[in-house]
């Protein structure tokens, strides 16, 4: 069933909100599809960091991985608290850090030759 078959007896305003929802999932799964920030929101996962823990759990550049996490703040996917000098890194929420693992264990699947499952 497509999405148009599904809202066709949805109100205009239904239309309007799954329109939205499907734009910024697209934005975030757009995010994801980097190396650099799916290795840094990996690594957000398992607790806050900051930019130099950040910069070690990747291959790129200490001045990349800020302008990564910058992108992820700005999209509302990152938070950051100050800690003295220290500029710290956390997932905003734990939806995030299951998209990651999913994708994470899809790609092992792939990778392991893995027969699908539920």
């Amino acid at each position: 069933m497509n999405a148009r078959m599904h809202l066709s007896g949805a109100h205009p305003s239904q239309q309007a909100d799954d329109s939205e929802r499907l734009a910024v999932a697209v934005e975030v799964l757009g995010l994801l599809a980097d190396r650099t920030r799916l290795a840094l929101l990996r690594r957000l996962g398992e607790g806050e960091a900051d930019v130099t823990t950040l910069t070690g759990a990747t291959d790129a550049a200490r001045t990349s991985v800020s302008q990564h996490l910058a992108r992820l703040r700005l999209a509302g996917l990152v938070t950051t608290r100050k800690e003295g000098r220290r500029v710290v890194y956390a997932l905003r929420h734990g939806h995030l850090r299951r998209l990651v693992d999913e994708a994470l264990n899809i790609a092992d699947h792939q990778i392991g030759h893995l027969p699908p499952h539920d």
